[in-house]
């Protein structure tokens, strides 16, 4: 699994991404995924989604 791919990442998964304003330290938050901002296939930096609570933030970790 590939964070940086579109179709490893789907509603529902279980992630760890990082927040805008946590780029600098890149602290992670763990979340619930509810919906796919990132409309190509491949982003270099991560897939960038809408957790269930509503924070936004790219994909750094798929947690199994």
């Amino acid at each position: 699994m590939d964070n940086k791919r579109r179709e490893d990442v789907y509603a529902g998964r279980l992630v760890d991404i990082v927040l805008k304003e946590d780029q600098r330290t890149g602290k992670l938050t763990r979340g619930t995924v509810k919906d796919i901002l990132t409309n190509s296939t491949y982003h270099s930096r991560g897939i960038k989604v809408r957790l269930s609570d509503g924070k936004i933030g790219r994909v750094q970790v798929i947690i199994k």
